[in-house]
This record gives C-alpha cells, structure tokens and sequence, in this order.
C-alpha cells in the first residue's frame, strides 16, 4: 500500500474494546438493578439477549431508520421485554447511567498502541466514528489514544452516519488529501468496509470472518498487529 498517505480508524472494537467496556460497565448495572431477580435471567443470558438488540439497532440508527435517543434507551427497554419485564423508566434511567460509566473503561483491542505507535509518523492518522460526540472524546482521553489522530470525525457532528458515502467525502476533504490516498481500517463490514470501498478508498476489515477475495481494495486482517506488516 505504497500509494496510501492517510490511514482512517474506526474507533469501537477496532480500537476501543466495546464489548469488554460495556460488559463491566453493564454488569454494574445488572447488579445494582437486581435484574437477575427482576428477570429472571443470568447475565451472561441477559448480555447476549441486549449485545443482539443492540446491535440491531446500531445498524437501523446508521442507516438513520431510528434517532439517537430511541436508540439509547430502547436497547435497555426492549431487552427487559424480552424477558417480560416492562420498565421504561428503567430503560431511560439505565440510558443516562450507561452514558456515564461505560466511556471511562479503558480496554483497548490488542495491539492497538504498539500498532498506532509504528503508523505514527509514517502515515497520518485519522479517526471515523458513529459513536456519540459525548462519550468519543471522554474515551480517546482516558485511553490516551487522542494525541494519535490528526482529525477526529464524529459522525453526529456532520449529520452523516457511516457508511453514507457524504461522510467519506468530508473526511477526505478535512485530511485535505484524495481517495486513492485513503485506507479505512475497522470491524464493521457495512459501516466501514463497504462505506469506504463506496468512497473510492482501500479498506481492512479486522475480522476473524473470511470474506470475497474478489473484492477490489479489500483486505482481511485478524489482529490489528498484522498491520505492520502491510504497511
């Protein structure tokens, strides 16, 4: 990838481990709720039933099916349903105590500062995130990962979620460099990989998952370390 000056992240398991962040943050509120009691379910049940719901809603909210306060709190809401117990005020109380708890867990994927260090200077780095503005920044500062990114692109702020082709296109425009210039590295294969390959940019899906070799501009890494050896 000679040809590549700028190197775009996604932020949430690319960098960021989500899933271990919002599981500690998660199972504090699990507990203090009394859910196991109030449900009836394990956590390791309950977790599954809202990882599934939430993913599914992260994926109507990219594609702006549903708005970010639905969002927040119908995670929470409807993994009550689930388990027949109905409490919105709940769900909205949850909503707030997540938002408060969850960015200041400081997990990171493996290899994510070894990586970053090694692209520093060599390459200009960037962040891409749907995530909220408001817990994005208390996440890169409590991680210490901000200082590594030349712009931050939080797509709350510019009114386009990934993979909108509209939010590739202000990103490059802020890098201040073109297309064939551009490599998105990230976990989500719609958000990132296909948003970007629909940019016109390279793109490394970090998957364990196999996907279509045929794909121009797409490559396949499991552990973010193997950037090293691409770049």
């Amino acid at each position: 990838m000679k040809h590549i000056k700028h190197i775009f992240f996604d932020l949430d398991n690319t960098l960021w481990d989500f899933e271990k962040n919002s599981r500690e943050a998660l199972l504090h509120l699990f507990n203090e709720s009394d859910i196991s009691i109030l449900c009836d379910v394990s956590f390791e049940n309950f977790i599954a039933t809202y990882e599934k719901i939430n993913h599914h809603l992260w994926h109507q909210y990219s594609l702006k099916q549903i708005v970010k306060e639905e969002l927040r709190y119908q995670r929470f809401h409807q993994s009550f349903k689930h388990y027949q117990y109905n409490n919105i005020e709940l769900a909205k109380q949850w909503a707030d105590e997540y938002l408060k708890i969850s960015p200041y867990k400081t997990h990171l994927i493996e290899g994510s500062i070894e990586t970053l260090d090694y692209l520093q200077g060599k390459y200009t780095l960037h962040l891409i995130t749907n995530g909220f503005k408001e817990v994005q920044h208390i996440k890169l500062d409590c991680c210490g990962l901000k200082p590594y990114f030349n712009h931050l692109i939080i797509s709350e702020d510019h009114g386009y979620n990934k993979p909108d082709i509209k939010l590739f296109e202000i990103a490059q425009s802020l890098a201040n460099t073109n297309k064939n210039e551009c490599v998105m590295i990230g976990d989500n294969y719609e958000a990132d990989i296909i948003g970007a390959l629909n940019a016109g940019w390279d793109a490394i899906f970090l998957s364990s998952s196999p996907i279509d070799n045929s794909i121009e501009k797409l490559t396949r890494i499991e552990k973010l370390i193997e950037l090293k050896d691409l770049f």
